[in-house]
């Protein structure tokens, strides 16, 4: 691990492929970044390397000039996340950087802050599966999040059938007479906000031994087969 990485994580690279997004940061602040990002899917193994040289060269750096790597830890496609994990892993283990885990719900809902106003009370819902649901509450403060409900999972039917009265995020919506749901498909962060979380919550959970981090799938991955 480089001297001082736990006091300057400047410039870090992030990496986000919780879902159909797949994209990369290379990030100094707010201000200064490099992103490049796509959406489509089952296109990560074969993009997410490109994107990675696209940001390094924007900034006009080698991995070797980084400090630190981010990246979007879930949960969201099991592939994706292993994709992103195994790529974060392969660059850490070249140039002995220190490696951070950000949970991709909460650099969401960071991104969230960025407009809409304080207090606020929002929700992220992203499908697990055809009968499933990742969800979790937040509420806007001090130009940051809470969490008002931990991610869980929830049932599709349980969440069809909620009345949740709030703006929510994610590609498991749906419209309902009284509800205020927003029909929005921002179900993954900004590879620019995976950074931005890392850089403001993540100096303390930066990882050294890399060998054993795993990406948050909530669950066990299964196939469900249709029996005729």
């Amino acid at each position: 691990m480089k001297s001082g990485i736990i006091n300057n994580i400047i410039p870090l690279l992030s990496i986000e492929t919780s879902g159909s997004e797949c994209g990369a940061c290379v990030y100094f602040s707010n201000e200064r970044f490099y992103q490049s990002h796509l959406r489509y899917k089952n296109v990560h193994a074969e993009k997410l390397f490109e994107l990675i040289d696209s940001v390094l060269k924007a900034a006009g750096l080698k991995v070797s000039d980084l400090h630190a790597i981010a990246v979007s830890s879930g949960p969201g496609s099991f592939t994706g996340l292993r994709i992103g994990m195994s790529a974060a892993k392969g660059l850490a283990y070249g140039t002995l950087l220190g490696l951070i885990p950000v949970p991709t719900f909460e650099a969401l809902a960071l991104q969230v802050t960025q407009f809409l106003p304080e207090n606020s009370t929002f929700a992220i819902a992203n499908r697990v599966n055809i009968d499933e649901v990742y969800f979790a509450k937040f509420q806007i403060k001090s130009n940051s999040y809470i969490f008002v409900e931990n991610i869980k999972i929830l049932s599709y039917n349980e969440f069809v059938n909620g009345s949740w009265n709030m703006l929510t995020f994610g590609n498991a919506l749906k419209k309902a007479e009284n509800d205020l749901i927003s029909k929005t498909d921002i179900f993954a962060p900004e590879p620019r906000y995976v950074a931005e979380w890392a850089v403001i919550y993540g100096k303390e959970k930066i990882v050294e031994e890399i060998d054993y981090i795993e990406p948050n799938y909530l669950k066990n991955f299964t196939i469900k087969v249709q029996i005729k």
